[in-house]
């Protein structure tokens, strides 16, 4: 059995790699391949999510155990295989490669083929270029503010339906209150 993963990032618009790996195999493996599909070094802290249908974290696969304090459960890329955690097509991964900022990729099992096994995890599929590995990281929280600021504009505008909203029209909503 072979599982095919679909790997795309927010930040690059037409990047994808699709990685062909056997279930059997450790998360490291996954892990390993997604790095070399990109042209990653190996030497950064790096975790797995198995994530719900809202990308909503749950499980935890750790390169290491830090001690974690978390809610979710923590296994070990070294230790777990991957079917152990993944059984569905669609199913959802959040594979975080920089620890720092939380830059991640999004993964989703597209296909389980049966009938097949591979010795190695394969790329199959390598369209558009990988973000950067490593970001300034003030260039980084200027970008998240950014995003931040307008996404607050665009929230603002859609609550209240235009830019000319008067928060008198509303009153202090103490009016009718009676005190006793």
């Amino acid at each position: 059995m072979v599982y095919r993963f679909k790997i795309i990032s927010e930040e690059a618009e037409n990047f994808c790699r699709e990685i062909e790996i056997s279930p059997d195999m450790e998360f490291i493996a996954l892990r390993d391949a997604i790095l070399d599909s990109v042209g990653y070094s190996k030497d950064e802290i790096n975790t797995f999510y198995i994530c719900d249908d809202d990308w909503r974290r749950h499980d935890e696969v750790a390169i290491e155990d830090f001690g974690s304090n978390s809610d979710t459960d923590l296994y070990l890329m070294d230790q777990t295989a991957i079917y152990e955690l993944v059984q569905d097509e669609g199913q959802h991964i959040e594979f975080i490669y920089d620890g720092l900022t939380e830059r991640s990729f999004f993964l989703e099992l597209k296909e389980i083929i049966t009938g097949r096994t591979l010795d190695k995890p394969v790329c199959t599929v390598k369209t558009g270029k990988a973000p950067a590995q490593h970001v300034d990281i003030d260039e980084f929280e200027e970008s998240i503010k950014k995003k931040a600021d307008d996404l607050s504009r665009e929230l603002d505008i859609d609550f209240y339906g235009d830019t000319d909203f008067d928060e008198e029209e509303l009153g202090d909503g103490f009016d009718d209150l009676e005190i006793s």
